[in-house]
């Protein structure tokens, strides 16, 4: 099933596979954009050569328009050096508790430039480029135009919906409060951006209308299947985009404990947590939340994130899915292992078949 958002880019179906930065690689990207969907890359901790790299395996798999997602942040950060060592000292701690035989470092850069992840990106020229954490500026949105790359804004409030409207975006994705993963908000604190998906996706959509935007809505949050796709275009989503789903996909790259646990998930075990990264991110209620060391409150992503990550690698390593950050939405138990590509059908058909038993 096609529509206007579909057609402009050139897809089947009005699915997004959603940019999930460290479990999107190259080969889940393809299957989606090859059986019709937008493929998305998450390039958030990629360094720029590493985006051109993935970018050039997804082209090798299928010539069908995909996306990549980059997180909006400022190209150098300050660390209070102090609170890093009791950091590490606490989280060195906590792995040798566990048995774990890695220890934290501290790495010589907290997080990549995004200017030149950015770069990187125009170089690689995907069909669609999407953002999150921010707006990217004037200059940064003309150079994306005059590439033909089309630009989706991440919003998780009906505010910086207006405001990615009011900056350029071809469309917005509005993250609701069931949506895994980093929350995008920008303007706010997250907890006060915890909306709904279908609270916040008609109140985006008339809202924008009102203001003269023909900017489409994207709706992202604890959508699963067609039925929840059929629901979202009700309330006037151009397209869904959906993430969980497709982590028990044999694509994805998440650790496979991690994948493991999701059809378990019961809804009152995701929750928010900032111990992992210091941003806002919905997952699993797991061991390291529970046990997480008052050191790490207070200290921002991407330090945190920077000092967790040998914690997280060697977790996956060792099947300790209760020390992982098992990133999920809300409706992560409804997950159906199995080939994107059939995941993408059988989404499509469950949207069909919805659509019909709702024709009078």
């Amino acid at each position: 099933m096609s529509s206007p958002f579909a057609s402009r880019l050139g897809l089947e179906h009005p699915l997004i596979q959603a940019p999930m930065s460290g479990s999107s690689p190259p080969a889940l990207v393809a299957a989606v954009s090859n059986a019709g969907g937008l493929g998305s890359l998450g390039a958030g901790y990629l360094e720029p050569q590493a985006i051109l790299e993935q970018a050039a395996q997804v082209r090798a798999l299928g010539d069908r328009p995909y996306a990549i997602g980059l997180f909006v942040l400022p190209d150098e950060f300050d660390a209070d050096m102090s609170a890093v060592a009791k950091a590490r000292e606490q989280l060195d701690a906590l792995m040798a508790r566990e048995g774990l035989d890695v220890r934290t470092s501290l790495p010589t850069r907290w997080a990549p430039r995004f200017s030149e992840q950015f770069a990187a990106l125009c170089e690689a020229r995907p069909a669609v480029a999407s953002f999150a954490f921010g707006l990217i500026n004037p200059a940064q949105l003309r150079e994306l135009q005059q590439r033909d790359i089309y630009v989706i804004g991440t919003a998780t409030t009906v505010t910086e919906a207006r405001a990615w409207a009011a900056a350029g975006a071809d469309a917005v994705c509005v993250q609701g409060a069931e949506a895994g993963g980093h929350r995008g908000t920008f303007l706010h604190e997250a907890e006060d951006a915890m909306i709904g998906l279908f609270a916040l996706l008609p109140l985006t959509v008339r809202a924008l209308a009102e203001s003269s935007s023909e900017v489409p809505v994207i709706a992202a949050g604890g959508i699963m299947d067609g039925r929840g796709m059929l629901a979202a275009e009700v309330l006037g989503a151009a397209a869904s985009q959906l993430g969980t789903a497709f982590l028990t996909c044999p694509e994805c790259s998440a650790a496979e404990t991690w994948k493991r646990d999701l059809p378990h998930v019961e809804a009152d075990q995701v929750t928010t947590i900032r111990g992992f990264s210091g941003r806002a991110a919905r997952g699993l209620r797991n061991r390291f939340v529970e046990a997480m060391p008052e050191a790490l409150e207070g200290l921002p992503y991407p330090v945190l994130n920077a000092l967790t990550a040998p914690l997280r690698r060697a977790a996956a390593a060792a099947g300790r899915g209760d020390l992982l950050s098992e990133w999920c939405g809300q409706a992560a138990g409804l997950v159906r292992p199995q080939p994107a590509a059939e995941l993408v059908a059988r989404l499509m058909h469950e949207y069909r078949l919805a659509r019909r038993l709702q024709a009078p």
